[in-house]
């Protein structure tokens, strides 16, 4: 397996960081209890996906300055410079903007234990892409 840099580490210790957080959430009938810290599970979860779209960008030459400040800017530097080719990582990281940032942290809409454990493997698999490449 290759080495990751620091900041795939980031990214993998965000997502850690995430599961860590739901762990300590109370859980009944298949659902968390508490919106709250599920919201901060999926958020720290959304800024690992952003750690890694970083990593990957600057492995590609782009300066710390140019990295996206925006989500419509992380869609154009992946469309750019990551799936130039391929539209498919373009699309992930759009679901996993609406699932994880949207519907998972801005509007606490999901609280069933497997989407939301679904999600993160989610999460986790679109890192290891975008690093192992």
């Amino acid at each position: 397996m290759p080495k990751h840099t620091h900041n795939a580490g980031e990214a993998f210790r965000y997502l850690d960081n995430a599961r860590e957080i739901l762990k300590g959430a109370s859980i009944e009938d298949n659902l968390y209890l508490d919106k709250e810290p599920v919201r901060e599970a999926f958020g720290t979860a959304y800024l690992a996906v952003l750690e890694a779209i970083n990593e990957a960008l600057l492995k590609k030459g782009l300066t710390r300055k140019e990295l996206p400040k925006s989500v419509d800017g992380y869609m154009a530097a992946i469309k750019k410079h990551l799936s130039v080719n391929n539209g498919k990582l373009v699309r992930e990281f759009d679901r996993l903007y609406d699932s994880l940032h949207i519907a998972g942290y801005y509007r606490g809409l999901i609280s069933n234990v497997n989407i939301v454990k679904d999600y993160m493997k989610i999460a986790d698999a679109f890192i290891k892409r975008l690093i192992d490449n």
